[in-house]
């Protein structure tokens, strides 16, 4: 696997090196390589050409003189998994989108006939009806950044009126929160129906998320982290505030660990876009998480303590105007707690007012001890009703 030419591709090289063979071409990425079957000369591979919030098994011949053939069931639209036995004549296949749950089948390889067709996917989806609240779409920013995003509108909702938005974020090389996969629009802290209450819940992954844009889009945010995505974010946010049916007034953003701190910078530094923010065991400072991720994306804090700085909400939290909640367990294994104090030192040198919970020692997952997913749901839910209250206007 490469990104050499631009793209994730797959290359067949000879032992001494001297031979390299282009296996998969095009504009795409291959999200994964699954099994190759010498015998048949054909490779399996994940891949989404043309929508980069799913994924699909496509097979192309080894010997790289094929095209990419589509191999997943074309009306099975969103994101394909795949376990291949060693033969390269079976595989087990689940399959979800925003609206289907998980479902799996035993399938035969490469016709992907299912083994058993009364526990088919297909025969487990027959005759549903399924309620489609995720909406997809694509937002351009002033500075031509094309980003994908979800939504859930409110129930019986009314494009004349105005409705809080809240913001979903994470934002960094780990994850992508825009996925055609099911638990997307969810929002598990939320005690109560969100949309039934009035609100717009939302997400958008910029560049530096590792969706198969390219290596451009993945790479872009190197030694940027905190400056390149809180920008795409904010930018994106203030071409959404052009909707008509979208409160500026009732901006709210939240978000976990990276997420965390992309609430923070987002609150920070973008402050008359982001009027309410919940931040839960975020990386304040960069300079106090682990190596092995703050360095292979931001490089060494002694050649490059500059970028760090910048990314670091500590450094903008003299700038909030909002309400902010931030929320950190004192016993966090991945996020270290005196983390959370140099914040909190920051925002009290500078008078600014804000509402802290420290979760006695609990770990980053912050689920420990009785009681805990309660309190913390009811916490978040009812500071997002006081700050961003819900319903039209």
């Amino acid at each position: 696997m490469s990104e050499k030419d631009g793209w994730a591709h797959l290359y067949r090289i000879s032992t001494d090196g001297t031979k390299e063979t282009l296996i998969t071409k095009g504009d795409f990425d291959v999200i994964d390589f699954l099994a190759a079957d010498e015998k048949s000369n054909v490779v399996y591979f994940l891949a989404s050409p043309t929508n980069a919030t799913q994924k699909y098994l496509y097979k192309t011949k080894l010997d790289g003189k094929g095209k990419a053939e589509l191999v997943s069931p074309a009306a099975q639209q969103g994101s394909h998994d795949y376990n291949i036995s060693p033969t390269g004549k079976y595989a087990m296949h689940s399959f979800s989108n925003s609206y289907t749950k998980p479902a799996s089948e035993l399938i035969e390889l490469p016709a992907h006939k299912a083994l058993n067709e009364s526990e088919s996917i297909a025969s487990k989806l027959a005759g549903a009806t399924p309620v489609k609240k995720v909406e997809f779409f694509k937002v351009k920013t002033e500075e031509g950044v094309e980003m994908d995003g979800w939504m859930v509108k409110p129930t019986n909702f009314d494009p004349t009126k105005k409705y809080p938005v809240l913001f979903h974020v994470y934002t960094e090389p780990a994850s992508q929160t825009v996925r055609d996969s099911y638990g997307a629009g969810m929002n598990r802290l939320f005690n109560g129906d969100m949309s039934a209450e009035g609100y717009i819940y939302m997400s958008l992954d910029g560049r530096g998320t590792p969706a198969p844009k390219g290596r451009e889009w993945r790479k872009s945010i190197y030694r940027k982290i905190g400056q390149l995505n809180i920008k795409d974010q904010a930018l994106a946010a203030k071409e959404i505030l052009k909707w008509p049916f979208v409160d500026a007034d009732r901006i709210a953003v939240w978000g976990w660990s990276g997420g965390g701190s992309t609430t923070l910078n987002l609150l920070f530094q973008y402050p008359d876009i982001y009027k309410t923010g919940i931040a839960v065991a975020a990386v304040a400072n960069q300079l106090t998480y682990d190596n092995i991720y703050q360095e292979r994306y931001m490089g060494l804090p002694q050649e490059n303590l500059e970028d760090i700085q910048k990314g670091s909400p500590v450094t903008y939290a003299k700038n909030l105007k909002g309400n902010l909640l931030y929320i950190h367990g004192t016993g966090d294994d991945n996020v270290h707690y005196n983390n959370a104090e140099m914040l909190l030192n920051e925002l009290i040198k500078y008078n600014k007012q804000f509402q802290f919970m420290a979760y006695p020692n609990r770990t980053h997952g912050i689920s420990e001890g009785e009681g805990t997913s309660k309190h913390l749901s009811t916490l978040f839910t009812e500071y997002l009703r006081k700050y961003c209250p819900p319903g039209a206007r």
